[in-house]
């Protein structure tokens, strides 16, 4: 990749990966309703699962170049249908204040991220858009793949201290909250799927 291409590719990397999403939106939630202890928990698992497809997107792309683009639009019905599942547990749980953190762990962090659709698209565009047409190493992806770190747990973590500073607001205002967080959540779904 051309040096002169970094600040497009970090651009790219601030606006997809801050914005809202299933992990970032996961992440808020986590921190909100269970505090920093289980949201970092849950942070370790998706820093886990986006390092996995990171790999695996790298490797994907190196191996099958342009034929992998068949096979994507596959994977956004199953990440479709899990945060649809994020979203009736959220829309389930709103105003229950009795609940612990057994859904904010290192697993639900894993599988999030490794459904997160949005980040497999976006990884695959990276490395389509700023990598592959002026280079085919293998060694020249795994460059850039440590940049999107950043778009991936950097952002997750961002909105993980998000819901550390709103949470007494969160405990004032749960139900509400819990409400749009779920809507939120569906609404990234259909946009997959769309």
């Amino acid at each position: 990749m051309p040096l002169s291409l970094l600040p497009s590719l970090l651009l790219s990397i601030l606006v997809v990966g801050y914005t809202p999403g299933p992990a970032n939106l996961y992440s808020l939630a986590c921190s909100l309703r269970y505090g920093r202890k289980a949201a970092m928990k849950m942070w370790a698992g998706l820093f886990v699962g986006f390092s996995i497809a990171l790999l695996l997107m790298v490797m994907l792309t190196f191996i099958l170049g342009e034929v992998l683009g068949q096979y994507i639009k596959y994977l956004k019905y199953l990440g479709a249908a899990y945060i649809l599942w994020l979203a009736w547990k959220t829309w389930r749980y709103s105003g229950k204040t009795d609940m612990d953190a057994r859904d904010c762990n290192f697993v639900s962090g894993l599988i999030v991220q490794l459904t997160n659709v949005k980040m497999l698209l976006f990884e695959l565009t990276v490395f389509s858009v700023y990598v592959m047409p002026y280079s085919n190493k293998l060694t020249d992806l795994l460059i850039v793949a440590p940049l999107l770190l950043l778009a991936g747990p950097g952002a997750n973590f961002a909105w993980i201290a998000a819901g550390n500073i709103l949470r007494k607001s969160y405990s004032e205002h749960y139900k509400v909250i819990d409400i749009i967080m779920a809507i939120l959540l569906a609404a990234c779904a259909l946009f997959i799927v769309l």
